[in-house]
């Protein structure tokens, strides 16, 4: 199991990223225009100085799959959201439908 303040600090992370998310899209946009001109260059510089004025932990990318009950960070499943070792022993145990141990 993940310590709690792990768990905690992802979850905070995921809600930053959401409150942020308009904010950087609108900005991005601004950074990504393939405009010269010297107003729109000077527009993306204060776009850039914003986008870094912003929380680190607001970006998308600091976000990091973990698994739903244990809070693992390796061996995740996204179509589950659990880590390997939790998938295993719910499927074992039944706990997951339509799955079951193959055999041949």
């Amino acid at each position: 199991m993940a310590k709690e303040s792990m768990k905690a600090r992802e979850r905070k992370r995921e809600r930053m990223v959401v409150k942020d998310a308009a904010k950087r899209a609108a900005l991005v946009t601004i950074l990504k225009s393939s405009s010269t001109d010297e107003a729109i260059v000077a527009q993306k510089w204060d776009a850039m100085m914003a986008i870094q004025k912003l929380p680190a932990n607001g970006a998308k990318i600091r976000l990091h799959n973990r698994c739903g009950l244990t809070g693992r960070p390796r061996g995740y499943m996204r179509q589950f959201g659990l880590s390997r070792v939790t998938f295993r022993e719910m499927a074992l145990a039944g706990k997951i439908p339509g799955i079951k141990k193959s055999s041949w």
